[in-house]
Formats: structure tokens, sequence, C-alpha cells
């Protein structure tokens, strides 16, 4: 028998009891009344007193352990967001990507002339090839990692920084999704080109994050021009560049921005792979890495010179750019 059955069954017998003694007033003597309970019992054996006395604080000891285990418990789940008001009032809700990411930041939104001025792809855009080719190579990654969320690293074959585009455009087809964010790191502090496809003015990045322990992450982040679409630029500090992408930092700093949130794809902007230390370095940041391969500019031997330097575990495919 249950703690609430035998409480009940003793309520039953506390009840019985009172009944016998009204029709019975002197058969107890005075002095012998029960322990105090839920309710004041009269007349009962001090036996049966201390057993109602015991599952009483048994029932109240229970219906604490409902409640306490009925309350929410805050970052129980690393999805879950808990509302900073009460919790009677206002009970906890899980985090839901499709709601939250509308609130990201993008006051200069591009028009539809300024992204086909940039050749940066869209939603709708006419030359849908473009668009498939991008969604494709996005699906793939996505079989190949098998995870929530993780990051890759674009990098050119070709000797020239033209692999901005190539990284802005992958990183906005991951911004498409209605479920999911993208946050561009820009690793190329040699390369402008940033610049021209950001709507917003951008100031310190990732080298002055590394060098300078007094700026924070939320100092280098800035809205694209793009839904979903955050960027990271290079930074100002170009010559140190090799030191600071080893720092401890710098690990710090990649791991934070990929895990801060389960649904944000990171895509890292790399100098040329074969004409920097600086990709090398970041190589180890990705989980992925694509290589664009520049139009007549690479020969089928560099292609695989370069993916057997890389090696088949983080290699995941080209881009051929025009």
């Amino acid at each position: 028998m249950d703690n609430n059955k035998l409480y009940n069954a003793l309520l039953k017998t506390q009840e019985r009891q009172k009944a016998e003694q009204a029709a019975h007033p002197h058969s107890v003597a005075e002095g012998d009344h029960a322990e105090q309970g839920p309710e004041q019992t009269a007349n009962g054996s001090r036996l049966e007193s201390a057993f109602l006395k015991e599952a009483w604080k048994e029932q109240q000891r229970h219906s604490r352990q409902v409640e306490s285990e009925a309350q929410p418990v805050a970052d129980a789940h690393p999805n879950w967001t808990m509302v900073e008001e009460s919790a009677k009032e206002h009970p906890p809700s899980i985090y839901d990507s499709s709601i939250s990411l509308d609130l990201i930041n993008n006051p200069r939104p591009w028009s539809v002339e300024e992204l086909q001025q940039r050749k940066i792809i869209y939603p709708g855009m006419s030359n849908k090839a473009i668009l498939d080719a991008f969604r494709e190579v996005r699906i793939k990654l996505r079989d190949r990692a098998g995870a929530v969320n993780f990051s890759v690293l674009v990098s050119s074959l070709g000797n020239a920084d033209n692999s901005a585009l190539t990284a802005y455009n992958l990183a906005a087809t991951f911004a498409m999704d209605a479920h999911s964010s993208a946050l561009l790191v820009d690793c190329n502090p040699w390369d402008s080109d940033l610049d021209h496809l950001v709507s917003s003015s951008m100031a310190q990045g990732v080298t002055d994050y590394v060098a300078d322990k007094s700026v924070k992450v939320k100092d280098i982040i800035y809205p694209s021009g793009i839904d979903r679409l955050s960027v990271v630029p290079p930074g100002t500090l170009a010559s140190s560049a090799v030191e600071l992408f080893s720092a401890v930092r710098m690990r710090d700093l990649m791991g934070e921005l990929k895990s801060r949130y389960p649904d944000r794809f990171l895509i890292i902007n790399a100098p040329p792979l074969k004409a920097s230390t600086e990709a090398h370095i970041l190589v180890r940041y990705a989980n992925q890495v694509v290589l664009g391969v520049p139009f007549g500019e690479v020969t089928p031997e560099e292609i695989v010179s370069s993916v057997e330097t890389l090696g088949s575990e983080k290699f995941s495919g080209l881009i051929f750019q025009q």
C-alpha cells in the first residue's frame, strides 16, 4: 500500500474512533489524546497516531518532491532559453530558431539591385544555376558533417586573394534557411573585398581581438546586409597574422563563435592556400575545407598536390570560380 492509501485508511480509522468516543464519552481517560497531525485527533492509540503523523509527514515530503521536479531547471539543455520572470506566470520556452534568428540585427539590408551588382546570390535570382550550385554544396557539407553545426574553411588555389566572394556566397546559402544562421569570419587581412560585400562599416576584427584582451566578441561582429548572416572582418594587424592565428586566444575565439548558437554555421575565409602560411594554420579551426579553383589558373596536378597536403579527412570538395 502506498503512502496515500495508508494516509486515507488512517483518517478513516480516526473518524471511526471519534464516532465511538461520542457514543462512549467516558471510555477514554483524560490525557490520552493523540499527537497533532494534519487534523487534531482524539482518543486514538498512540501507536496509530504515530503512524498517522508519519504518513502525514511523508505525504508532505512527497508533495514537495513533486513540486520540485515540476520546476524547470536552468540550462538543463543547451538549446533551452529561460524567461527572466516568474516561472509560474511565464513557463520556460524551448529555443525556437525560426523566431530567434529573425531578431539578428540587419539595419541596412541590400536591395536586389545591390546584390546583383556585387554578384551576391539570393533567393529568386535569375541565374538559378549558380544558386542551385551553392545549395548543392550546402547539402553535401551538411551530409558530410552529420552534425548540428560546423565550420568550413574556404581558400583559393590561385595566387590572387579572390575567395572572399565565394566564402560570402557560401555563408549566404546557409543563411537562406530560416532555421539556421551563418557567420563569415574573414581571416585574410591582405584582402579588402569584404568591405564591398558588407552593407555596414567595419573597424576592429579578428586580429584586433586576439591582440587586445579588452576587445569583446560583440565588438567584432557586424551585420552583413543579408538576413541571418553576420560577419567578422580580418582586423588591422596583418603583419602579425601568423602569430595571432596561432595564439590560444584565437583558438578560444573560434570555438566560442561556433558553439555559442546551435544553429550557426561558421565560414572561414582564408588567404590562398599555396601562397600563405596562415591558411595552413587556419585549417585547424575548421571541420571541413573547400578549395576555390580560379578558371584557367590551376592545373590538375596542382589540385591533387594541394588536396594531398590537406589530407582527405577535412577536404570536402572544390568550387570552380569564374
